[in-house]
């Protein structure tokens, strides 16, 4: 997902994403902070439309990338749930294909477009909203000073919501991707039913929520501020001229770069709970909470399966 940043970044040429105040007197700086909103600093302006554009961008961004790569998930998720049996990304996808046919490998690949679509969505258009909110509490001068603070605050507030969209999708997902084969509906409409049938269970719709939270906000908070911060130093140390003198093909390939390496930071921020919430669709984990689950399973599992 990390690598389509320029769908949501390109939307908004202004870079870094708050940008430096002009120096001003300090009488005016008093009485202007209160009335600075920060929707109005940009160009083009951050109105309804410009949070729509990023929440398409974001459904684009999550929902097509996350469908996408359906046959990994299910080897990634596998992995975790039964290592001793998927010792291998290869491996793995040669054992689901000759037990349950090459189809099994695009098991949930329905509640992961619905589900990434809906988190996307809220990921990218909250993560802007929140961004521009705080900026105009924060006024002019601070919002520039402590632009990394909001960064981490806009999007931790962004994905709270994010999460609560995606969470009954993803635990639908991961249901029928780890299940035994015939042990569980395999497609959405009897999967949304067997897991409401059985949601004392299931802990169905929203069980792995908290999981999801310790998964995806420090994600989601490592990709977004290293995002702005990589793009910030590429356009201050490489790239030294004003971001406009640049083609567009320069601009959206600093915007992939960055997005890259913020993704790779944010894989590694996020993975030991990635393999939490795969854990808990486990049969024998049942009634199991999320401290019981990562206490007995260690961190450097966690971490490393």
């Amino acid at each position: 997902m990390s690598a389509f940043f320029p769908v949501i970044s390109s939307l908004n040429p202004a870079a870094p994403s708050v940008a430096a105040p002009k120096a001003r007197p300090a009488s005016v700086l008093a009485t202007s902070a209160a009335k600075w909103d920060a929707r109005l600093s940009h160009d083009p302006i951050h109105d309804n439309a410009y949070y729509g554009k990023c929440m398409i961008g974001g459904i684009l961004s999550c929902g097509l990338t996350h469908t996408g790569i359906t046959p990994l998930d299910v080897v990634k998720c596998n992995m975790q749930v039964n290592p001793a049996k998927y010792n291998g990304l290869l491996p793995g996808l040669k054992t689901i294909a000759s037990e349950e046919g090459a189809g099994a490998l695009f098991k949930g690949w329905a509640p992961t477009a619905i589900g990434y679509s809906a988190q996307g969505m809220c990921k990218f258009g909250f993560y802007e909203f929140f961004k521009d909110f705080y900026s105009s509490m924060a006024g002019e001068e601070n919002a520039y000073k402590y632009r990394g603070a909001i960064y981490l605050a806009g999007s931790a507030s962004a994905e709270f919501f994010a999460d609560m969209a995606l969470c009954p999708m993803e635990m639908v997902k991961v249901k029928v991707q780890t299940s035994p084969a015939g042990t569980f509906p395999v497609e959405l409409g009897p999967a949304v039913a067997a897991m409401k049938a059985n949601s004392a269970e299931t802990r169905f719709p929203f069980g792995s929520l908290v999981p999801l939270w310790s998964r995806q906000i420090p994600y989601t908070m490592a990709k977004f501020f290293f995002f702005e911060k990589v793009v910030e130093a590429f356009y201050t140390y490489v790239f030294t001229e004003p971001k406009s003198s640049y083609p567009k093909s320069t601009q959206l390939g600093i915007t992939f770069a960055s997005g890259y390496l913020a993704g790779v930071i944010c894989a590694i921020v996020s993975h030991p709970a990635d393999s939490v919430v795969s854990l808990m669709g486990k049969a024998e984990n049942k009634g199991k909470g999320f401290g019981q689950i990562a206490s007995e399973t260690g961190l450097v599992n966690l971490a490393t399966k």
